[in-house]
């Protein structure tokens, strides 16, 4: 495996909460609900309701404006200085708003010194790396279900990439091209990259160690597998026991470290993984409208 990561680096990692199981119980991170927009449809995805008691990617009480975001930022960071990592994981594609980095250079402004974190699909890693380079973006999470378009075919519908629309295999072909390229590029400018891989039963299961396998090959520092939550078009689809996840990640283990305290966050979560204090400020459940959910 190759290791392009420095010393500081390695420094950051052990703050980070998401890849170091030690740090959850120390040190916290601060979600920016801030990008609206996405250039993907996956079958498992649901943004349109927000819920107090509901803690899955996607779920946000309200979309951010850049400077709402900073002031967020600063107002958290004072009242929680536990808080290392703040990032940008929804509800939408962070690389598909141009509202991601425009937050990020307000932040990086104020915070010259917190860690910066970007969740994405992937579709624009390798379009917008650059610019995530020049805002010192140190951590980066991608979302790779599958590197065989025969399987990512069935895990999303459509992708919007370059001012169009496509579907079936040839989106699924475009997809893993540019999460691969970029994946290539973050590892080798010496980024910590966390894979987040939806174990879906029955179209990616058996197939998840041959991603592990891959990012063994690129660098990949660590891997997180997730349970389904049946929604959207897979809502029939019954989701993985933990007993099934768990040998799906003792099977991807010789390959990828992996991340086996995840919570499934909502866009807008912030304090320590479990213990989310957005939840605290919320009640009431409501759908959540932002205008931009979906290009088409």
């Amino acid at each position: 495996m190759k290791e392009c990561m420095s010393d500081g680096m390695r420094r950051k990692i052990s703050k980070h909460p998401c890849y170091s199981p030690e740090a959850q119980h120390k040190f916290g991170r601060l979600h920016l609900a801030a990008a609206p927009s996405c250039n993907i449809q996956c079958n498992y995805c649901d943004r349109k309701f927000d819920c107090v008691n509901e803690s899955r990617p996607g779920v946000t009480s309200e979309i951010l404006s850049p400077e709402k975001a900073s002031e967020k930022t600063a107002r958290i960071l004072e009242q929680n200085p536990f808080i290392s990592v703040v990032g940008i994981a929804g509800p939408g594609d962070p690389l598909d708003n141009d509202e991601t980095f425009e937050t990020y250079r307000r932040i990086r402004e104020q915070f010259p010194n917190i860690t910066l974190c970007v969740s994405t699909n992937g579709l624009l890693l390798a379009d917008r790396f650059g610019e995530l380079a020049e805002l010192n973006v140190e951590t980066l999470t991608v979302t790779l279900n599958a590197i065989d378009p025969e399987i990512q075919k069935d895990i999303i519908s459509m992708i919007y990439y370059n001012g169009r629309k496509y579907e079936g295999k040839e989106a699924a072909e475009i997809l893993i091209q540019n999460q691969l390229r970029g994946i290539q590029m973050a590892v080798s400018a010496g980024m910590a990259v966390k894979i987040n891989t939806v174990l879906i039963p029955g179209i990616n299961d058996k197939h998840i160690i041959d991603i592990a396998k891959k990012m063994n090959g690129m660098g990949v520092y660590i891997m997180n597998v997730m349970p389904l939550i049946n929604q959207a078009a897979f809502k029939d689809i019954v989701p993985p026991t933990e007993q099934e996840r768990k040998a799906v990640q003792d099977a991807c283990a010789p390959y990828v470290k992996q991340m086996r305290h995840c919570r499934q966050c909502r866009s807008d979560a912030y304090g320590l993984i479990g213990k989310d204090l957005s939840a605290e400020k919320q009640s009431g459940t409501r759908e959540l409208k932002n205008g931009r959910d979906f290009k088409e």
